[in-house]
């Protein structure tokens, strides 16, 4: 009897462990069964803000769940990313990372409460920002390699705008510093905008900013258009040429924007996002709206994602480095 009782009492422990598993399984089978939430660590009506809602719709709808976007701003994105770092890896917090968050700020800030390179697993990029080099129209030049002759013949005396001190325009300008091997004075501003407004104005001379943030007042004439910082001409501004062909060959400093997950989360799930956000990316409807706006749509592989995140976590360490930038 206690055999038969020993048997009895083990083939039920196998049938749980089987419903365990049957049950384990079905649930991440049913993945999504509530929204899922888009944590996008900057402020409402950006660039970043637009396209997280514009991919997370249709996400949704593809998916059966509503996505929700998020916007958790502060300590220039890391508020946000702490945020995402620290949930339950499963599929229903994810983040809207860029260049900036998971590739720059480890190196402009001593103490990060997470490792960008290993907090997360990347799962989806949308797409490159183009950035675009502009002058006033009063600038004597035509090309970049005509702006650094200029620059070398009135060191000092040239300004340029930014959107603060380690933002995306602020970088891509020390890099051109640092490749051109010129002198130019640096004149922050809070945000895109007020940097081109300024650079129309003459406040400041030159400015690297995002093709989407400048395309109008370059076509209306108010500010010049002198190269495309990224590896080709942008849909948006076919006719300005890429910085290597226009005077600085290998200068490049494209920003990335795309989705990530907490590490930890199933491969099954990652797979999954990346799938239906390479299916997004692919439709008609975006690519004409990217082609407008200075996006160039990227559908490539999580692996893909890594290796790029991988080699900007690289370039982006020397830049701030020569530079001695510090986070504010």
């Amino acid at each position: 009897m206690d055999i038969d009782r020993r048997k009895t009492t083990a083939a039920l422990a196998l049938a749980l462990t089987g419903a365990g598993w049957t049950r384990t399984a079905g649930a991440q089978e049913a993945w999504p069964a509530r929204p899922i939430t888009f944590m996008v660590p900057q402020a409402a009506g950006g660039s970043t803000d637009t396209l997280a809602r514009e991919i997370g719709l249709r996400l949704g709808e593809a998916l059966g769940q509503s996505v929700v976007v998020d916007n958790k701003p502060g300590a220039n994105g890391i508020i946000g990313c702490d945020i995402v770092a620290k949930s339950k890896p499963d599929g229903y917090m994810l983040l809207i990372g860029g260049t900036g968050t998971m590739a720059i700020n480890q190196h402009m800030y001593a103490k990060m409460p997470f490792d960008p390179a290993t907090a997360f697993v990347p799962v989806a990029m949308f797409g490159y920002s183009t950035s675009v080099l502009v002058v006033h129209p009063s600038v004597p030049v035509k090309t970049i390699g005509e702006l650094i002759t200029l620059i070398k013949s009135r060191p000092g005396a040239i300004n340029y705008a930014s959107a603060g001190i380690g933002s995306s325009p602020h970088l891509t300008a020390e890099m051109f510093r640092q490749m051109a091997g010129v002198s130019i004075t640096h004149v922050p501003y809070k945000g895109s905008t007020p940097g081109v407004v300024a650079t129309m104005a003459g406040e400041t001379q030159m400015m690297f900013t995002g093709v989407a943030s400048a395309v109008a007042q370059i076509k209306s004439g108010k500010l010049k258009a002198l190269s495309i910082s990224g590896p080709k001409r942008s849909n948006a501004l076919p006719g300005v040429p890429t910085a290597s062909e226009s005077g600085l060959p290998g200068f490049e400093a494209d920003f990335w924007i795309g989705l990530f997950a907490p590490a930890g989360t199933p491969p099954a799930i990652v797979q999954r996002l990346n799938a239906e956000v390479v299916k997004i990316l692919n439709s008609g409807p975006v690519k004409e709206k990217f082609a407008t706006s200075g996006v160039d749509g990227m559908a490539i592989t999580p692996e893909a994602f890594n290796q790029i995140q991988a080699k900007d976590i690289e370039r982006w360490a020397k830049i701030v480095k020569t530079a001695g930038l510090k986070g504010e």
